[in-house]
């Protein structure tokens, strides 16, 4: 057996333990818990409004695009965290100095982030279901894009993640990848349909994967007669697969080009560096 699979395998074992010493944090499981809480809320109060021009409750309709929304945010926001954090307390260095150290190291994080990634889907889906009318699956059909949406949607965004956290080293630098995308999530449909729109914004929102993860989860899970709202009357089903797709590759292409630079600049010093940095912000 090679090296690069026995670093795969190592890396998938590190993932699952991960998950697990996580699954046994109280911490961790409020985080995961309470923002999904807060959603469900949120969409409970929006039941008495109307998608505009139809009898359908918007709040039902918000259901299904949260969740493509929590696939991209699971995919992008945990991997980038975790990869500032552990840049700046010498995790990162430590897997480096490693033979196929950063291969195992990078197997494992994926392992991680999706994994919480289909918990977070979970924790809207399977409440959800039970507690919005008129929302289930449109068969089997319905079922498999749901799948297709999600693997396409974690293939998209996970190194999409690996690249934001390579690109910033400061975990408090968070906040420059959070708030860009809380301003996609506000022009890609996610609360409001795409279509009440201007023009230009709708653009902008159909260049992002997340507008098409929501736009993928609510053809899975809601009727037909909601494409009236939606960009051309119509799911664009084959178009979803398509830029997501497209998503996967640029970023599956760009991604080992960033970690390696990001993994070549990483030294000792430079780990000191962030210590010193982060030590003087404390004091």
């Amino acid at each position: 057996m090679n090296a690069t699979v026995l670093s795969a395998r190592s890396g998938l074992s590190r993932g699952v333990i991960e998950v697990r010493n996580s699954l046994s944090n109280w911490q961790d499981i409020f985080g995961a818990v309470f923002p999904n809480v807060i959603l469900l809320v949120v969409m409970l109060f929006m039941r008495g409004a109307n998608v505009p021009g139809l009898k359908f409750s918007l709040g039902a309709t918000v259901l299904p695009s949260v969740i493509g929304m929590g696939i991209a945010f699971g995919g992008i926001l945990t991997l980038a965290s975790q990869l500032m954090v552990d840049r700046e307390d010498g995790t990162l260095l430590r897997a480096k100095a490693t033979p196929n150290g950063m291969m195992g190291y990078l197997v494992g994080k994926i392992v991680y982030a999706a994994c919480f990634t289909l918990v977070g889907v979970l924790l809207q889906l399977v409440p959800g279901l039970l507690l919005f009318d008129g929302v289930g699956f449109n068969g089997v059909g319905g079922v498999l894009t749901l799948i297709v949406v999600i693997a396409l949607g974690l293939v998209a965004t996970l190194p999409l993640g690996a690249i934001l956290g390579s690109l910033f080293s400061n975990p408090r630098n968070m906040g420059m990848v959070m708030f860009p995308i809380m301003g996609l999530v506000g022009i890609s449909g996610i609360f409001y349909p795409l279509t009440q729109l201007p023009v230009w914004l709708q653009w902008i929102g159909q260049m992002f994967p997340i507008y098409w993860l929501g736009l993928g989860t609510r053809s899975a899970m809601l009727p037909e007669q909601l494409m009236a709202v939606e960009v051309g009357h119509s799911w664009r089903g084959w178009e979803t697969i398509v830029v997501l797709l497209v998503w996967a590759v640029a970023s599956l292409v760009v991604a080992p080009a960033v970690l390696r630079r990001m993994a070549r600049r990483e030294s000792g010093s430079s780990v000191a560096e962030r210590r010193e940095k982060a030590m003087q912000r404390v004091g």
